[in-house]
């Protein structure tokens, strides 16, 4: 029996579950227990930015790798909500540890109490209340985040437990469950989609999740079935690929819109259907089967006509090896169904154009965006945006083309996320190209963890679209109203970037924008995290259709 301290138990078991870096904002004695057995301590400036790079982590490697983030009691959890609360909106397994006031005190009102408090927003929030049930206490929170719909799991530390001693020894490492399915509703499902017409895949995170991206391809060869993602599945399947529509949220290709419109057969799979203001609309009286993990979302927000429960790579398999043995190959041809989603597109493409190519100054933000495109190695980049015009200006035209290479989001919308999410793809994956596109009101929310990024040697490429004002809301706000003039904002951030120690650049013309993201990316080689700050005009418009 090798009895240790709280902390020390904590922290092994941590490294037995493949941790490797604990992100926190002090004081929790986690951060300092975890160091000593080379588990790295990260600390940021606020605690929400560290809990969205924590989601990070665990969303770029399918939950292999889970992220964890540590606060202090009391004001820490406080600030920490809004980041549980994105991780919960988007089904993300990431331990939170918070520290809580001493267990004599912990139930007395006014004291925050997160396990009491986010007990809405996570998966499970368990106090630990003696040492000695540390391994039973962490085995229940590692199932949890192993199992079933994703989502914050937290276990709260009292500040008068770290004396105490316990036996990690006693700790059993959880595997892994997966859901199976019910074969019945996969054979008739199959049936459906043999005989269907108009047939239309929408698939959603959970087919990153279960690694199902290889059995998503084949299901839509084999029957010619055109395929569009949701924001969070965005990258489940290769947008150049000719069956793609493209992917979206609030904004979407045309292609999206007009085939989900005009199919006469939906499969949903991974995906929970969930309307927001932010997600693709699915049509009125569509026909949809619903393929997900979790069965409350069945018929939840959108009526179905038949629902399959398990994870997405076993009914994918599934639906494939039943859809063989009706027919064996697709009666339609797929490279007519690749010419209409072709002849849909190019007229939405021209459209937008000009804005794309537009040699404007100030610049047009989807210049710098489409020039960013074409400049870098996609295949081997992993890019997120922030909530508003950076999310609506870069989902619809960004194709990406590898699995766990966008990180879409949008249903809490907060701002300045997007920083914390490049942080935590590039620490899982540090030969990646780490890009978080964000504009001058959500830099304002978290720019001061760019000198996170500095100092904790996290080399990523920030894309800022500043032009000086929240210029999507004065699509919806009156701009000649005097209390809206808080909307104008204004700052040198590129300045900012340099005085943190990392590579700053203010990008003014059209023809300087490529020359300027090839020299950011260089910083980036070199350790230096690099923040290009482009001087955009107060672009409103944005594809939403229908």
């Amino acid at each position: 029996m090798a009895m240790m301290k709280v902390g020390d138990a904590i922290s092994h078991i941590l490294k037995r579950e493949g941790v490797e870096w604990v992100i926190g904002y002090p004081v929790n004695h986690i951060l300092e227990h975890a160091a000593k057995i080379d588990v790295r301590p990260i600390i940021v400036r606020q605690e929400r930015i560290g809990l969205h790079m924590a989601d990070a982590v665990s969303r770029v490697t399918s939950g292999k790798k889970i992220g964890v983030f540590a606060m202090q009691h009391g004001p820490g959890t406080e600030n920490a909500y809004g980041g549980v609360a994105q991780a919960y909106s988007e089904s993300i397994p990431i331990l939170v540890l918070p520290m809580g006031y001493a267990r004599r005190i912990a139930w007395v009102e006014r004291n925050y109490n997160a396990s009491v408090s986010m007990r809405s927003i996570t998966k499970s929030a368990e106090p630990i209340t003696s040492a000695k049930e540390i391994p039973n206490i962490m085995r229940r929170a590692f199932q949890q985040l192993r199992s079933g719909r994703g989502g914050p799991v937290l276990v709260e530390i009292p500040t008068d437990l770290w004396g105490e001693e316990c036996d990690p020894d006693s700790y059993v490492s959880p595997s892994t469950i997966r859901t199976g399915t019910d074969m019945e509703a996969v054979r008739e499902a199959a049936k459906r989609l043999v005989a269907a017409k108009r047939p239309v895949l929408y698939a959603g995170q959970g087919v990153h999740w279960a690694e199902a991206w290889g059995e998503l391809k084949e299901l839509a060869e084999l029957l010619a079935i055109p395929v569009t993602t949701s924001l969070e599945g965005k990258s489940a399947f290769n947008e150049h690929h000719p069956l793609s529509l493209g992917s979206g949220g609030l904004a979407i290709p045309q292609s999206v819109r007009t085939f989900l419109d005009k199919s006469d057969l939906i499969l949903g799979i991974g995906c929970s259907l969930s309307e927001t203001n932010f997600g693709v609309k699915m049509p009125a009286g569509a026909n949809i089967i619903h393929a997900t993990l979790d069965p409350a979302d069945i018929n939840k927000d959108v009526p179905v006509s038949l629902g399959i429960v398990g994870d997405a790579r076993i009914v994918l398999r599934a639906l494939l090896d039943e859809v063989i043995k009706l027919h064996g190959k697709s009666p339609k041809d797929a490279k007519s169904v690749a010419a209409e989603i072709k002849a849909v597109n190019e007229p939405w493409m021209a459209k937008w154009m000009p804005k794309l190519t537009s040699n404007d100054a100030p610049l047009n933000p989807y210049r710098v965006l489409w020039e960013l495109q074409k400049t870098v190695d996609i295949d081997n980049t992993i890019i997120t945006h922030d909530a508003g015009s950076p999310r609506d200006q870069l989902s619809p035209f960004w194709k990406s083309t590898t699995p766990l290479s966008y990180i879409g989001w949008g249903k809490t919308t907060q701002l300045g996320a997007g920083l914390g999410f490049a942080m935590g793809a590039k620490l899982a994956k540090p030969d990646k190209l780490c890009i978080n596109v964000w504009g001058d009101a959500a830099i304002g929310f978290t720019g001061m963890d760019f000198e996170t990024a500095v100092r904790e040697r996290i080399p990523i490429l920030s894309i800022l679209l500043n032009n000086f004002s929240m210029a999507i809301e004065l699509k919806v706000m009156p701009v000649s109203t005097e209390k809206y003039r808080s909307t104008d904002i204004s700052g040198d951030y590129a300045a900012m970037a340099r005085a943190f120690g990392g590579y700053g650049e203010r990008i003014e013309q059209p023809g300087d924008i490529v020359a300027a993201i090839k020299r950011g990316i260089e910083a980036t080689k070199k350790g230096q995290p690099a923040l290009l700050e482009f001087i955009t005009c107060k672009e409103t418009e944005v594809s939403r259709i229908g």
